[in-house]
């Protein structure tokens, strides 16, 4: 059966599946501890950092509330430009913080140029950013804009939702200054949904020292008095993290060169394709993810069709997110895809607008 090509959860492969069937065992075991450090040390190598991971039982969007817990003790600016920035917006509202939203229109970018001036106007805790916007296709230049936080306003704690893109780009935690870095399982790690993977700095930990009412489950000085042991405060996932071990294995023996080169290889040819077509990218020129490429729809295009039309073929592509929905579709070219997957789902594309 031919991959899913949306942008989580995505398809496992079988012999990474299968660790979920290892025996359990007691998590504050020696045998367990054992599993869990080497996890977080192969996970350092993936986010370019010397620091911590935190290894978390939740979705991508419970580290958002994490990040707005421990770093934010008042004020947030949040950079909106899709459905999940805007999310990590209403997170941090719904959690007490005097947030500001610095917005601009879907398919856009958040330059760094728009937060200099934002950094201006009024002092922030945190400033939030997503990397790569799921539900547009755009990457944010999130370089550029720590680089300019941390000299505008060096208080300001920088934290990145990097959860459709890390592992099928490079990110570089401590080179480009993030004192945040996460992700989620079920994206480009080609993992089971269930964990968040988070990335603090030392500069981030003494921040959250400082700030009260961090809560419970997402407390980053609590995470890292059990982290230092080798463990978590409370039961992890486990079967997952086993998943997670083996998985992070694959990923090296690729290379993560040679990983991020694959990413990007399908994102242009993806690109390539639909603007032969004549089919409009709805992401901004020079912002285009490498994960995911979102297509505005031609009038005469239905996603869901399409997916009905491709059903013995085992293929399947992703509608336009919330507002988007049938007004885009995305391409997710993440994970275990291969260039070769992707040129079958072309070529169903290609077969279904003959019918039209």
């Amino acid at each position: 059966m031919s991959p899913m090509f949306v942008p989580g959860p995505v398809d496992v492969a079988a012999e990474v599946l299968q660790q979920q069937t290892k025996p359990m065992l007691p998590h504050r075991s020696k045998d367990f501890e054992v599993v869990f450090q080497r996890s977080i040390d192969k996970l350092r190598q993936l986010f370019y950092t010397q620091y911590r991971v935190f290894i978390m039982t939740n979705s991508g969007s419970g580290a958002q509330e994490a990040c707005v817990r421990n770093l934010a003790h008042s004020r947030v600016l949040s950079c909106v430009n899709g459905a999940f920035s805007k999310r990590w917006f209403d997170v941090a509202v719904a959690n007490g913080k005097q947030t500001d939203k610095l917005e601009v229109p879907m398919g856009e970018a958040i330059l760094p140029a728009m937060v200099a001036e934002a950094l201006q106007k009024q002092k922030y805790d945190l400033i939030t950013l997503v990397h790569n916007e799921t539900s547009t296709g755009v990457q944010n230049p999130v370089k550029e804009i720590a680089e300019l936080v941390h000299k505008a306003s060096p208080e300001t704690m920088v934290a990145v939702d990097a959860v459709s893109s890390l592992a099928g780009a490079r990110i570089e935690m401590d080179a480009w200054g993030l004192d945040v870095l996460f992700t989620s399982s079920q994206k480009c790690l080609a993992l089971p949904p269930g964990l968040a993977l988070c990335g603090v700095n030392d500069r981030a930990m003494a921040r959250a020292s400082q700030v009260a009412n961090r809560g419970w489950y997402f407390d980053f000085v609590l995470l890292e008095k059990h982290r230092s042991k080798d463990s978590t405060p409370m039961t992890p996932a486990m079967s997952l993290i086993f998943a997670l071990d083996y998985q992070l294995d694959r990923i090296l023996a690729e290379g993560l060169d040679k990983r991020f080169a694959r990413h990007s290889v399908m994102a242009r040819r993806s690109q390539e394709w639909a603007q032969k077509k004549g089919w409009a990218l709805f992401a901004a020129e020079g912002y285009r993810s490498q994960t995911l490429t979102v297509v505005t729809n031609p009038p005469e295009f239905d996603c869901t069709e399409f997916n009905k039309f491709m059903t013995p073929k085992g293929i399947r592509l992703a509608n336009g997110y919330g507002d988007l929905k049938g007004k885009t579709f995305r391409i997710a070219h993440m994970g275990e895809i291969q260039p070769k997957d992707l040129e079958n789902l072309l070529a169903g594309l290609d077969a279904y607008m003959k019918t039209k």
